[in-house]
């Protein structure tokens, strides 16, 4: 099959997600035809798939701009701008009327295989750029079909690729043989069957970020309920506890974000969680009686668990991309201009500066990563992120620079500045350079059930 003028084609975007419906609303707006194909049953299937988790962004930072105005004609109204919404009033109440309205412009159950240059593999050059861009899509009945495209917007996201409990980013030995005990994800408490899987049993954390304080702070509120007697967590933290392991607290500009932190620090404080600190997992065990055993690089054997929930922070699926030719980061797998603007190892902070299709851009040009995909491996990213990052990239497509290079966006600041340092050694503090000062609010007590093992 001969390829089709490349200016006839639709661009086609990977991804029924926040990012992926807002996308295909800014090229609406755009007068281009959008393609979303998304690999799940629904829009947003994966925002549904922690549909029990509130987010700590309000209903005012949450719904695009060009998604509001295609909306708008449904008689569609936004929630109450400063609510919080779960992940399932996202959902129900934004993505999938937003869903509806794109109708037929969005392919369920088809999951994207492939991408290339027609007739080109990656190590053509000849004419490479004038050849439309090909899409392999696997459908759930089986079948297998190729379009062609104008130019892909990649957001898929990371959902699908948790990190794993091992400390060096591989699995951890006899990982895979514990998946029946193993939970990648925050789990739904408030579910019966949920509920009695982790009430009254010991339950270890691996993790260091809001998904985390989230789970420490469900277990605490489990321990401290009446079915839950006997509910203990774990927290395994890779660094040692110093004054921005809770995150900015009271300092934060989402408040939300800043109040997890603190329920996880109650949860340690008042003894329904110990922090072992320095634990890098190297293997998973079983006891006698078929419990885990969790241990370290450095010989540790911790007690045994009942549970483990490893939320270590997720990873993009750059398989099906092999042969476009990709400019990504050694360490983030973010662009490489994105990179330095949200590398942890640089600094934590929430200030990233707006960026758009310049740093999105890669040496394959009509190919943009948007939405979490776009960070790679970096845990700091928001929606309103996403948001701006397409409007910029429709924008580019149509041809219009100076809309595409116009970026109006502040983020709010997370209250943790400064470096992560060298990985062994402690945070900077504004004294040491770091660019703000830890919150004293956030020293943890003197009381508090942590086992030192270095940052």
């Amino acid at each position: 099959m001969n390829a089709p003028a490349t200016t006839e084609l639709p661009v086609v975007v990977i991804g029924a997600g926040p990012a992926g419906l807002a996308a295909a609303a800014h090229l609406v707006d755009q007068g281009i035809e959008p393609l979303v194909l998304e690999a799940g049953p629904s829009a947003g299937t994966a925002v549904r798939e922690w549909a029990h988790v509130r987010l700590f962004s309000t209903w005012g930072e949450v719904v695009d701009p060009a998604a509001e105005k295609l909306l708008a004609p449904t008689g569609w109204t936004r929630p109450d701008p400063a609510a919080y919404p779960s992940g399932g009033d996202w959902a129900d109440l934004y993505l999938q009327p937003l869903a509806d309205v794109l109708g037929d412009r969005i392919r369920l159950d088809a999951t994207v295989t492939g991408v290339s240059r027609a007739g080109r593999d990656r190590l053509v050059d000849a004419d490479r750029e004038q050849q439309p861009f090909i899409v392999h899509i696997a459908h759930g009945d089986g079948k297998e079909e190729r379009l062609f495209a104008h130019a892909v917007i990649d957001a898929s996201g990371t959902w699908a690729t948790p990190g794993p409990a091992g400390g060096s980013g591989l699995a951890a030995l006899g990982e895979k043989e514990a998946a029946d005990r193993i939970t990648y994800r925050v789990p739904d408490l408030k579910a019966p069957a949920v509920r009695a899987r982790y009430a009254g049993k010991r339950t270890a954390v691996i993790g260091s970020g809001a998904s985390a304080f989230t789970a420490l702070a469900s277990l605490a509120d489990l321990a401290r309920s009446d079915d839950g007697a006997g509910t203990k967590g774990v927290w395994i933290l890779r660094r040692g506890i110093s004054g921005s392991t809770f995150g900015g607290g009271e300092a934060d500009q989402l408040p939300a974000r800043g109040a997890l932190g603190l329920a996880a620090k109650a949860a340690v404080d008042e003894g329904h969680a110990d922090a072992v600190t320095g634990f890098r997992t190297e293997a998973i065990e079983h006891d006698a009686g078929g419990r885990l055993i969790l241990v370290g690089e450095d010989g540790r054997r911790l007690d045994a668990v009942d549970e483990v929930i490893v939320l270590t922070g997720f990873r993009p699926d750059l398989s099906f991309l092999g042969e476009l030719r990709l400019g990504l980061d050694e360490r983030l797998q973010a662009p490489v201009d994105l990179a330095p603007l949200i590398d942890p190892n640089q600094h934590s902070c929430g200030t990233v500066y707006p960026h758009g299709h310049r740093e999105l851009s890669h040496p394959e040009q009509g190919v943009y990563l948007v939405g979490m995909k776009s960070y790679g491996r970096a845990p700091t990213f928001l929606a309103m992120t996403g948001y701006e990052q397409v409007r910029s990239v429709a924008a580019a497509i149509v041809g219009d620079i100076e809309s595409a290079d116009r970026l109006e966006l502040t983020l709010p600041e997370t209250g943790v500045c400064g470096g992560a340092g060298l990985f062994d050694e402690p945070e900077p503090t504004q004294a040491d350079g770091g660019c703000c000062a830890t919150p004293a609010t956030l020293q943890i007590g003197v009381g508090a059930p942590a086992i030192s093992g270095g940052c």
